[in-house]
């Protein structure tokens, strides 16, 4: 039977978008839910502001008479301004091992490009780079974040053969952290401090920390501006990812550095794994989700980097390492034993090299196609 495609207009047809990957995975024992609310709340205008500065269209495959694959295509207008390019981005595309359903989608999601006036298409890439981005192409058999993705292993087989070839890939580590900080490490974070009048805000409870939220995701604009597919936030933009996740952080494990005059210049988001408590949360806060979230940041033997931002004219002053070793403190007391890092771009060598001084392991790829028309 052929493949039918439907474009997501209702709310029972984008309820449907979201929940055919839980049927996808829904046996898979490495892929991590998200919240079914979120994932809603992220497709609509409505409730979210980046359709102030963005196209989109989503779509859901049927073939005999069920949903076998889903795909998305978002026009980010600013980014395009950005780049001198006009691209359109695949988004959150899943499907069965079916080369007829997955023809189908990315024809579809092309098809709309050209009608836009694009002249290629890329992805998987999200409305922004805290959404969801990138098709895993190694590491199958290891437990994401909660901030990375998983895939099955014949996606990428299924972009070639559609025509798309690589454009950016992100790696991620895993880090086996020691049982003590090494003095070098403790004289050097002592000395850069000292040196450049630095100051470390440390956060006891959730109110505190996101006093600082709107800064931090201000520094977030400035420190990733040249980094690949990245586009500024709107005010209205980070506020809207401030309500979506700094409410689910820990405070103990954000560190903050400001510099002699106040300004923030650094700052290192982490958080005890939420991988298995999302799990077992099924895409939902209640009637249990929330509970097993609530002790999964009580005491984590793992801890995810989700986010890690310098000011651009303080990257080669150590602030980096002044983050981490203070970060360490905490999980050291937490009695943290690995740390998964999230997607890092392939390119960027400072930082993967940074890892690389620690007892680790390069498990998991994920990768950005492109396809020009």
């Amino acid at each position: 039977m052929s493949v039918t495609i439907q474009a997501c207009s209702t709310p029972s047809d984008f309820k449907k978008f979201v929940d055919f990957q839980y049927d996808l995975y829904k046996h898979n024992a490495y892929w991590v839910p998200p919240l079914k609310k979120d994932e809603l709340n992220s497709l609509q205008p409505a409730t979210n502001p980046a359709y102030d500065n963005c196209d989109a269209q989503f779509w859901i495959a049927l073939k005999n008479g069920k949903v076998a694959g889903r795909v998305g295509a978002i026009i980010n207008k600013a980014y395009n301004e950005k780049v001198g390019e006009q691209m359109c981005r695949l988004s959150r595309i899943e499907f069965i091992d079916d080369k007829e359903v997955s023809k189908a989608l990315l024809d579809t999601a092309e098809k709309w490009a050209k009608e836009k006036g694009m002249k290629g298409i890329h992805g998987p890439l999200g409305f922004t780079n805290l959404d969801h981005q990138a098709v895993l192409i190694e590491g199958f058999d290891h437990l994401p974040s909660i901030a990375s993705e998983y895939h099955l292993p014949y996606y990428k087989s299924h972009f070639e053969a559609a025509g798309y070839e690589k454009e950016m890939d992100w790696v991620e580590f895993r880090l086996k952290l020691e049982k003590e900080i090494p003095e070098k490490a403790m004289k050097l974070n002592e000395m850069i401090q000292k040196r450049y009048s630095l100051k470390v805000l440390h956060f006891n409870t959730r109110d505190e920390m996101k006093a600082h939220a709107g800064r931090v995701l201000q520094l977030l604009n400035t420190a990733f501006g040249d980094l690949f597919s990245f586009v500024s936030m709107s005010d209205k933009l980070q506020q809207f990812y401030i309500d979506k996740y700094f409410n689910i952080l820990n405070p103990h494990f954000v560190k903050l550095i400001e510099d002699k005059d106040g300004n923030l210049i650094g700052f290192i988001i982490s958080l005890p794994s939420l991988s298995t408590a999302m799990q077992k949360a099924k895409g939902k806060l209640f009637p249990f989700g929330w509970y097993y979230i609530t002790q999964a940041l009580k005491k984590p033997k793992v801890v995810d980097l989700l986010l890690t931002g310098i000011h651009p004219d303080w990257q080669a002053q150590g602030v980096s390492a002044l983050l981490i070793t203070e970060l360490q403190k905490v999980m050291q007391k937490y009695g943290v034993e690995y740390v998964e890092t999230t997607g890092m771009i392939e390119t960027n060598e400072k930082a993967i090299n940074h890892w690389k001084n620690y007892d680790h392991i390069q498990h998991k790829r994920k990768r950005c196609f492109r396809k020009m028309f």
